[in-house]
């Protein structure tokens, strides 16, 4: 059975307490059951990784790409947090590792603070996903399933 990986960044582990008026009360146990849902209904294994670290997420993306290569992956969902506006590495990863990726926000980030409005991920990204709340989510495997398949 092919696999997805959901890739969650920093702070992402604090969902359902850090700013639930922005983020909503689920956490992100909540919102990985949600995804592993919707893999089993759509026939794909998901594995879920979150990290605070950049280097973790590279590492990921990295090896998520050696099993698209073999056949083994159909990509990424991704939600890199604030790393979304400042690395340029992810991006980098993103293209180097030639992997689907569906870029994933919980929030719209375009009507917030200006500094959340530009994204190094999404000119690497196969699609995007954003101010859905944690429904994003199954947004995003759902039309990575259909673009990969």
């Amino acid at each position: 059975m092919p696999s997805i990986l959901i890739l969650n960044g920093p702070n992402l582990n604090l969902l359902g307490q850090r700013e639930p008026a922005q983020y909503g009360h689920n956490t992100l146990a909540d919102v990985e059951a949600l995804c592993m849902e919707a893999g089993k209904r759509l026939g794909v294994e998901i594995n879920c990784l979150q990290s605070n670290h950049e280097g973790v997420l590279i590492d990921a993306i990295h090896e998520a790409g050696r099993g698209v290569a073999a056949g083994e992956v159909l990509g990424v969902v991704f939600n890199a947090g604030a790393y979304t506006h400042t690395s340029v590495a992810l991006h980098d990863a993103i293209k180097g590792a030639e992997v689907p990726v569906i870029e994933v926000h919980i929030s719209n980030v375009h009507a917030r603070e200006a500094f959340r409005h530009h994204s190094y991920i999404s000119p690497a990204a196969a699609g995007i996903v954003v101010g859905f709340g944690v429904d994003g989510y199954v947004l995003a495997i759902e039309g990575l399933v259909r673009k990969t398949r």
